[in-house]
């Protein structure tokens, strides 16, 4: 029994002093912080005939949109600057070619005049059709420019009538750019066929797709996705790998987006000087429907074709985002004049899609690039933990074995005086 108290308090032991060895801050991952260009939000709503249905909260859908704006103009943050645009507003015909060119800027997208707005609001009236891609197309011009946020809500009541011109490919498209735009979806009292379009649409630029039934969650939805506009956030820069190392772009501390195509590599170079260490990371997300068991793999090489380092990532189809990283120090120079070395970065990855589906633009391809200080610093988090060797963790080991043993006498010595007593 002294024996496996011993061995549990000497296993806490260890796992406090490993949590507290843990706990020493990292240095932050470095990016390309947002411009001072004010945010710009451009509310997308669906005008089309079906939003005369009266099914939410004994109102019509058009009047709990309608209501929703009201108070959503009323709380916009004074520094972002909000558009509105229609779809399916203004021609209640049965042209199709018509039906589908149907989209127009209601309110502009800039400094917010909220009684103009409101008033603008209100002249609207179900209509025609529901051309969700041409909206898009418009909506990314209309937030085209600029250094800040760029975020599209789209609310909408059902699926696009436009095809074959897909809302889904053109989100891609959208996101292909490198724009920084993101496109977040509110499904009104949504059936399948249109969840899964709203959601394929959102899932391609990175923002989320909700199904709303009441007036109040559609208010609260709608503030929020404002509201988080105006949250200060990192923007990738957009940049465009080789399909070489020597024609590799030239890249610096950083957030990066590109598109990583199906079956080829991207590469890209960063100049890592003497007592420096690279930290490079990677993500690749699967905008669309892929085969089961995919990875994806990135390798430092030298320009001479040297593999130095290389960190990989497999998935199974449970997960649309696969990443992977890693770390190359480089050693102190003989000399303060020894050069750079150019190290470069290749990124690969296996996913596939079924027949059918397209390939192109590729997958969305995240890259972050830090070039820091080398690990002899004692403030680097590798100073702490197992980079540098097992030290640690013998002295954790041995941490945990003293306080075992001391809490097994002290247990002894309490059950011998209670036999005493």
């Amino acid at each position: 029994m002294i024996t496996r108290t011993r061995l549990a308090a000497g296993t806490c032991a260890l796992l406090a002093a490993l949590a507290a060895g843990l706990a020493f801050p990292a240095g932050a991952v470095a990016g390309e912080p947002t411009g001072e260009d004010a945010p710009k939000v451009d509310l997308v709503l669906d005008v089309s005939g079906s939003m005369r249905t009266r099914d939410i909260d004994g109102g019509t859908r058009m009047a709990a949109a309608k209501q929703a704006f009201n108070e959503v103009l009323d709380a916009t943050p004074e520094e972002v600057e909000l558009g509105i645009r229609t779809l399916g507003a203004d021609y209640p015909g049965d042209d199709r070619r018509t039906g589908c060119k149907d989209t127009a800027q209601l309110y502009p997208v800039g400094p917010l005049d909220r009684t103009e707005a409101k008033t603008a609001v209100a002249t609207l009236a179900p209509t025609g059709w529901t051309p969700i891609g041409p909206a898009l197309l418009k909506a990314a011009d209309d937030l085209d420019g600029g250094a800040g946020s760029k975020r599209i809500v789209l609310i909408s009541d059902g699926e696009d009538t436009c095809a074959p011109l897909d809302p889904c490919e053109v989100a891609r498209e959208i996101a292909a750019k490198g724009i920084g735009l993101t496109i977040d979806t509110l499904g009104l009292v949504p059936n399948a066929k249109m969840r899964q379009q709203l959601s394929c649409i959102a899932e391609a630029t990175g923002g989320t797709y909700t199904s709303v039934e009441h007036t109040d969650e559609l208010t609260e939805k709608v503030n929020q996705l404002v509201d988080r506009a105006a949250d200060p956030v990192v923007t990738p820069v957009a940049t465009r790998g080789a399909d070489s190392c020597a024609k590799a772009p030239t890249l610096k501390s950083g957030l990066y987006t590109d598109r990583a195509e199906f079956g080829a590599q991207r590469w890209y170079r960063v100049d890592v000087a003497p007592g420096r260490e690279l930290r490079a990371s990677v993500s690749v997300g699967a905008d669309r429907a892929v085969n089961p068991s995919h990875g994806v793999l990135l390798r430092a090489v030298t320009a001479y074709g040297r593999e130095i380092v290389r960190g990989e990532a497999a998935g199974d189809g449970r997960t649309d985002v696969l990443s992977t990283g890693l770390r190359y120090p480089k050693a102190e120079g003989g000399s303060d004049e020894e050069p750079a070395e150019a190290v470069c970065l290749q990124v690969t990855h296996s996913f596939s899609v079924a027949s059918g589906v397209k390939t192109t633009p590729g997958l969305p391809l995240e890259l972050t690039v830090d070039v820091v200080d080398g690990p002899g610093d004692a403030d680097d988090v590798a100073s702490f933990g197992l980079g540098r060797g097992w030290w640690l963790l013998g002295v954790l080991v041995l941490v945990g074995f003293l306080a075992g043993l001391l809490w097994g006498w002290l247990s002894r010595w309490r059950f011998a005086v209670w036999r005493t007593n």
